[in-house]
């Protein structure tokens, strides 16, 4: 049985197609929001890769505890510039703003409290056999 309003002699096929090279020739397509010259991609690319070499030669040097901390100072503003420029989130609305900033509190909060439960264990908490 047919589907009620529909006839095998309708115009579907012909509006299907319609549609179609509308859509190739573009009168769907939207206005880019924003256009990012190839220049910024480049001069991020390359801080990622200046970046890098730098962890990689902070990665030789003895400098005690701070060895950690300015490798996480490093990998965080690696993190910022693909964030903010790769994944086009600097050229977002507020909303898309407010969906990345909950989503970095909710990494915060669960390593906060993953950390937390770390250094609150006693000594010999870890036994092996």
């Amino acid at each position: 049985m047919e589907p009620r309003g529909f006839s095998p002699g309708d115009d579907t096929k012909a509006a299907m197609t319609d549609h179609a090279a509308a859509a190739v020739n573009g009168e769907y397509m939207q206005e880019a929001s924003h256009l990012v010259p190839i220049r910024v991609y480049l001069t991020i690319f390359s801080l990622l890769m200046v970046l890098t070499a730098v962890t990689v030669g902070v990665s030789f040097l003895d400098l005690g505890p701070l060895n950690t901390v300015v490798a996480i100072v490093i990998a965080v503003t690696k993190m910022m510039l693909v964030v903010l420029y790769f994944m086009h989130v600097r050229y977002s609305s507020r909303l898309t703003w407010a969906v990345v900033a909950g989503g970095f509190f909710w990494l915060a909060l669960l390593l906060f409290m993953t950390l937390g439960d770390y250094l609150t264990r006693g000594p010999g908490w870890l036994r092996y056999g």
